[in-house]
């Protein structure tokens, strides 16, 4: 023990480390009481530490002293040795850990350092306090701490060196140096200098970790190229043909991906890829059992948004309990700071949040501390991106929560505003007894600043802050929700009270709207009726002027009449169609209809006519060029000479209202669109001034009036009332009856089922010859409005009642002969029309029903069919002057088409009816119309047989319409090209012979005969019915050229051949043809010829269209057939 202490008599060395640990000790108490105080004394007590160490060491020392005499043992003195050692290690690594939640900031490039005698100071930052620590106060603490860094002299040198004095005044500039390098390599983690600067300044001891580096060469100048190397693509030839097999994949490209394979094109973009394993796996999904669903759900350490429950049976008013709201994954992360040293063995978390605990995401290694300032409030929206939740539970915000705290501090500036949408989201919330509900603080902010001045926001608005809106919707939407709040009652009745006022109230209204309604109909309906009123008595009193006015020029027509004939004269032609509106809307390409009748422009071979001719439609420039060439040909017809042609545009005019792209839609007739037309009247006046004019019309209309008002010229027709009283088929019969000519058995002005029984009764009674009878509308035109039925084919007693007719022979005209037969005609009459009658036109009426139906509301006519297999039907058209005089200008035999009771085309003259017996009936017709003041031109329809009683040839009067026809004006185009005249007395047409060169006498030798004088006699066959749906693809030039190639065309010398007129220059489906031949039968065959060649060119074996032709030539066919049996019968006679 000697050898080890020394002489007894010198002083021991364990006083000496006694005093030392003491002097050291009360040091470092002292230090640690300022860090106490500093550090708010929340944490361990520093100087408790040191104590232990102090008793430890007195211990051993007294030990030692009460051992005087005796032997100490080593093992003793080393086992109090190690047992100090370990209570020191201890302990330091307590006081370690308690500083490890200070941020320390290193200093800067300026800061002062010292050498291993100097002590520098550090600034520190306490993240318990939120603040900074004076260093006046710490400069004691440090400068001691910075003494026990100093490193020892030796391991058996038990003392400690002597405390210097501290050395204030800045470093050298060498240890300026020698600092910043150390500090450069305390910075870059990859210096070699970097683990042994930690361990010599810091007494960090960082492991060590054997990394390959590689060295970088330096390059003086830069480099430029690609720092990557090119990837394999598709070679050319599989890009070129795809059908080649794909190059294989090596394994350096299928590490780039898939997606890199597919762009490089070593995949195809259509190929089908599977993922072997696929990443999605399929697994049956659990079934719960019913029980569960009502099994309140266990609780859970953190709850989520998506598993709050708002059931009020599983929410429980306690605060507490509730569920908190999960921070936003960013503001997570920023909300705590935590540090880590490699002697740290626990994190310690904020105290805010203790229930959340997060990995620390700052080093204090690997980044300059530096101290946080102070949190404010953000003055703009750069941290919009945190969000910001809160709660609010039982229509009361959670304001003591955290969360709450942040989003009020986050928005401290608009808290006003929001304030107020929280309180309506609280009210809404009460009103509906919502248990809990989590708001977006963020959201509510916006919506705070939108509805900041305007209106309360709605639920919606509302609704759309709430981060749980699908609960919250689902319990508003549940019925009577909103009354199981604290007021429930209360609003539940003042809802039954207001509900019940709205319903008496609504019923109060309702009542009143629908009186006022009533009184505002009743108040319009009389204001209408009285300006309606007014309106008509001013058309009244307005047609009534035109009428008189009509009357008063017309007697002036008449009285100037023969001067007029005289002298030049304007014929402003009007062919427009007055009929009724329904027959207007049945008639297809109504506007073409009207101009069939382009063949009035041949009214100017009289060369004291101008012709204004009005077109219902628009014509082209390549029709008004034919026209053009067509009256042209005036002098080479007279003179037969080809090229002796003359410009005739100055005698006529073709005008075009303006109005008719107005009414596109209506199908108003011509008169009515010209009286909209202001600028074609006042163009006509214009043309017609200084000079005498007249209107020749169509279909007499009341807008007639108005023309020849506004133009102040009379009109050639008689009054419109009057020409449709007898244009119908009941006032034809007046008129044929007054005239007393021979028609037909028959019954007119029919308007009820039970007079149409009894008339056709008593007619099929008087007439049991008679097999088809026919029932014609009062207000049909061209054949429209017929139907007919075979009475005697399905009548039962028919036999029974032609054996009644013989048996009383001469006596069975007597009316006591026929009753018997009569009432039982009659009572099958019902039965026979309902089950056999036939509308002729089905296209506009369906049925019997139908046609039954339209006889009786308008009235109509019954009429016998000839008795005979072989009938004809005959055209004439006659002209009553102003003056009285009646002319017949033309007559032919009717052509049939589509049916027998419609005229499709004429053959004129008529050969079918002795001359003398046609005249006289159209005389006594005449007369007749003459005497009700019918003035103008006309038409009478007659058809002719052969009685099979008394072999005598019948004439019977059919019908009569007082209105130009198309076959008028076809026969004026007729005479145009001919130059010929009709006539009258024998019913045929001459033309002038042809100019013959003077040849010399010659004697004639004996047994030679005389040279026949040419052939002057002309028939004709026309038509302005001819359509044909193929006609559209075929322009007219390329019309008339295939005219020219087949011979189609017009002889002027001999006055014979075929011309067409043009009456639609868009659709070019509708055409007129006009055949002059030296014979009937030639010019029927011509016609038929005609129209076959036409159809051959222009149609297809697929594609025939829609054409009247063949039943055109069918009917044709059976007249050549007629005609040539008549001229074998007259031969053979």
């Amino acid at each position: 023990m000697s050898d080890i202490w020394g002489d007894p008599g010198r002083p021991t060395l364990l006083p000496k480390l006694n005093d030392t640990y003491q002097d050291f000790s009360q040091r470092e108490i002292n230090v640690f009481k300022e860090d106490v105080d500093f550090n708010g004394g929340n944490h361990v007590k520093m100087p408790v530490i040191l104590q232990g160490v102090q008793d430890d060491i007195r211990v051993l020392r007294e030990q030692i002293a009460n051992n005087k005499g005796g032997t100490i043992s080593i093992s003793d003195l080393e086992s109090a040795l190690v047992k100090t050692e370990e209570g020191l290690q201890a302990k330091t690594e307590q006081v370690i850990s308690q500083y490890n939640n200070q941020v320390r900031t290193l200093p800067n490039q300026e800061a002062n350092r010292f050498d291993n005698n100097v002590v520098a100071i550090e600034t520190t930052w306490d993240m318990r306090s939120q603040k900074s620590a004076d260093p006046r106060k710490i400069s004691a603490r440090f400068l001691g701490r910075e003494k026990m860094r100093q490193p020892q002299a030796s391991r058996s040198n038990a003392l400690l060196p002597k405390r210097q004095s501290v050395q204030m005044p800045g470093p050298t500039p060498g240890q300026q140096a020698k600092h910043m390098l150390t500090l450069r390599a305390v910075l870059d983690p990859h210096s070699n200098m970097n683990r042994q600067a930690l361990n010599d300044n810091f007494g960090i001891q960082l492991p060590l970790i054997n990394t390959k580096q590689h060295s970088r060469p330096s390059y003086s100048k830069p480099i430029i190229g690609t720092t990557i190397e090119p990837l394999a693509v598709l070679p050319k030839a599989n890009r070129v043909d795809a059908q080649l097999a794909p190059p294989p994949i090596s394994e350096e490209d299928a590490r780039k991906g898939i997606m890199s394979l597919i762009e490089r094109g070593l995949i195809p973009p259509a190929a089908q890829l599977t993922l072997d394993p696929s990443p999605v796996r399929n697994r049956i999904a659990p079934l719960h059992e019913p029980q569960i669903k009502h099994k309140p759900p266990q609780p859970e350490a953190v709850s989520l948004l998506s598993g709050v429950k708002l059931d009020p049976a599983t929410m429980k008013n306690d605060v507490s309990k509730m569920p908190a709201v999960p921070p936003h994954p960013k503001s997570a992360s920023s909300s705590i700071t935590e540090t880590r040293t490699p002697s740290a063995k626990t994190r310690v978390t904020s105290s805010s949040m203790p229930q959340v605990k997060t990995p620390a995401t700052l080093k204090t290694y690997e980044m300059p501390i530096q101290p946080l300032p102070p949190p404010t409030t953000p003055a703009s929206g750069d941290f919009k991106q945190l969000s910001h939740r809160f709660a609010i539970q039982n229509g009361r915000t959670r304001d003591s929560s955290s969360e709450f705290i942040a989003f009020k501090q986050h928005y401290c500036l608009t808290w006003g505003s929001i304030v107020t949408m929280i309180k309506h989201i609280e009210k809404m919330l009460i009103s509906y007894t919502i248990p809990v509900a989590f708001v977006n603080g963020d959201r509510l902010a916006d919506l705070a600043m939108e509805f900041e001045l305007e209106k309360p926001p709605s639920i919606d608005d509302m609704l759309s802050v709430i981060i749980n809106r699908e609960d919250v919707e689902a319990l508003i939407g549940r019925p009577g929700r909103r009354f199981k709040g604290p007021r429930g009652k209360d609003v539940a009745a003042t809802r039954i009270q207001s509900s019940w006022r709205m319903f008496r109230d609504r019923s109060e209204y309702l009542d009143y709207r629908k009186r006022k309604w009533a009184s505002g109909v009743i108040a319009i309906s009389w204001i209408m009726h009285v300006k309606m009123s007014k309106v008509k008595i001013k058309l009244k009193e307005s047609r009534e002027e035109h009428l008189e006015n009509f009357r008063r020029r017309a007697r002036k027509l008449a009285m100037s009449w023969d001067r007029i004939k005289q002298h030049r004269r304007t014929v402003i032609h009007i062919p427009s169609l007055g009929l009724s509106q329904d027959i207007r809307d049945s008639i297809n390409e109504f506007g073409i209809r009207q101009n069939t009748q382009m063949a009035r422009l041949c009214d100017i071979r009289d060369p004291n006519v101008d012709v204004i001719f009005v077109s219902p439609v628009p014509l082209s420039e390549e029709t008004l060029q034919y026209y053009s060439k067509l009256l042209g040909l005036k002098s080479a017809v007279e003179s037969g000479v080809v090229e002796d042609q003359c410009d005739m545009g100055e005698k006529y005019k073709i005008i075009v209202p303006e109005a008719i792209k107005s009414f596109p839609a209506h199908r108003m007739c011509l008169s009515s669109i010209l009286k909209y037309s202001p600028r074609t009247l006042k163009r006509i006046q214009h043309l017609i001034k200084g000079c005498d004019a007249y209107i020749v019309t169509g279909v007499p209309h009341k807008d007639d009036l108005a023309i020849a008002d506004y133009l102040d010229v009379p009109i050639l027709s008689p009054e419109p009332e009057v020409a449709h009283l007898y244009s119908t088929k009941s006032g034809c019969k007046r008129i044929f009856a007054s005239a007393n000519v021979e028609v037909p058995p028959s019954e007119f002005d029919v308007y009820s089922i039970g007079q149409l029984h009894e008339c056709l009764a008593q007619l099929v009674t008087e007439n049991l010859t008679v097999k088809r009878w026919l029932f014609k509308l009062d207000d049909g035109y061209d054949g429209r409005g017929i139907g007919y039925c075979d009475i005697a084919e399905h009548l039962e007693c028919y036999q029974w009642a032609l054996k009644e007719s013989r048996r009383y022979g001469e006596k069975w005209s007597k009316k006591w002969a026929q009753e018997a037969a009569y009432i039982k005609i009659h009572a099958e009459i019902p039965d026979v029309l309902a089950k056999h009658a036939r509308p002729v036109h089905s296209e506009l009426y369906e049925d019997w029903s139908k046609f039954l139906d339209a006889f009786l509301s308008q009235g109509g006519v019954i009429e016998a069919t000839p008795p005979s297999d072989s009938i004809t039907t005959l055209t004439v058209d006659l002209l009553i002057e102003p003056t009285g005089r009646a002319n017949v200008i033309c007559m032919g035999d009717q052509i049939h088409a589509e049916t027998p009771f419609s005229c499709w085309g004429v053959s004129m003259p008529q050969s079918s009816v002795e001359p003398d017996v046609l005249n006289a009936s159209c005389k006594k017709v005449a007369e007749a119309c003459k005497s009700r003041g019918i003035i103008g031109y006309l038409s009478v329809d007659f058809v002719t047989f052969i009685d099979p009683k008394s072999n005598d040839q019948k004439l019977w009067a059919l019908d009569l319409s007082l209105h130009y026809s198309d076959s008028l004006a076809m026969f004026q185009l007729m005479s145009y090209v001919s130059n010929g005249k009709l006539d009258l007395s024998t019913h045929t047409f001459n033309v002038p012979p042809p100019k013959q060169e003077q040849k010399k006498r010659r004697r004639r030798l004996a047994g030679q005969e005389d040279e026949q004088p040419p052939n002057t006699s002309r028939y004709a066959v026309m038509s302005t019915r001819l359509l044909h749906t193929n006609l559209a693809v075929v322009h007219y030039s390329v019309f008339f050229q295939m005219c020219r190639a087949h011979g189609i065309g017009y002889d002027i010398k001999e006055k014979q051949g075929t011309v067409f007129t043009l009456l639609d220059s868009f659709n070019r489906e509708n055409l007129g043809m006009l055949t002059l031949g030296d014979n009937l039968q030639g010019a029927l065959a011509t016609f038929a010829r005609n129209m076959s060649i036409i159809h051959q060119e222009i149609s297809a074996p697929n594609m025939q269209g829609e054409t009247n032709f063949k039943l055109a030539i069918k009917d044709i066919e059976s007249i050549l057939g007629t005609t040539v049996e008549n001229a074998e019968d007259s031969d053979v006679a």
